[in-house]
């Protein structure tokens, strides 16, 4: 049976933060892979390539759908769910994004294999995109006074995960639903945890959240 889901008040500034980071001129992402899917959960197509050889214009398409999740509204279209011990066993998708996070989406045989999952579990009966990018935040510290100081407290590496409903020659619509992690909380990193996206807060996509084992 699975553990009790629990979830974690999110500080809306930490996502903030973040997003600070994500801009052409501040961008913290060094790579961005992604898989797109027919309406049979099938993979048409993927792409792996480092993010500073996007030309300016696809950096700030880019830019624009990975900023969607963490400057969602907080508590309640980005939550953040706390894995329970059970979803930590070998072979669960925990390890799997650990493994992804640690490899800096460089191992595509780790990437063939999540894109098999999220077919076969997230059948969304139309052709969508799923894209992941890795990002790196030297985290500042900050002094007493709340400004930031130059030294880093801490090395942030992160995924962000976003699903969009695709058109035309592959293009990127609206994100529906998505996700960061690890979960950045008191401005540290938070393995243990996952900020969740949903665009329509009151249609969670629970076949997701199940594959995580927080349900």
């Amino acid at each position: 049976m699975a553990e009790e889901l629990k979830t974690r008040r999110i500080n809306r500034e930490d996502m903030l933060e973040l997003t600070r980071r994500m801009t052409i001129s501040r961008n913290c992402f060094s790579r961005v892979v992604g898989a797109y899917f027919d309406e049979e959960g099938y993979v048409d197509g993927t792409f792996n390539i480092h993010f500073l050889k996007l030309s300016k214009a696809d950096q700030g398409k880019n830019l624009k759908l990975a900023k969607a999740i963490p400057f969602a509204d907080t508590n309640r279209q980005l939550k953040e769910y706390v894995f329970p011990k059970t979803a930590k066993k070998p072979g669960s998708i925990w390890q799997l994004l650990m493994a992804l996070k640690e490899c800096e989406l460089k191992n595509d045989g780790l990437l063939e294999t999540f894109y098999e999952i999220l077919g076969e579990k997230l059948n969304q009966n139309r052709e969508y995109g799923f894209y992941l990018f890795y990002g790196c935040y030297d985290v500042p510290r900050k002094g007493n006074d709340k400004t930031e100081q130059w030294e880093s407290e801490e090395v942030y590496p992160f995924l962000t995960g976003v699903f969009a409903p695709v058109s035309g020659d592959y293009e990127m619509g609206e994100p529906q639903f998505g996700f960061l992690f690890p979960a950045f909380s008191d401005r540290s990193g938070d393995s243990g945890a996952i900020a969740w996206y949903e665009k329509n807060a009151g249609r969670p996509h629970e076949e997701f959240l199940q594959l995580l084992q927080l349900m």
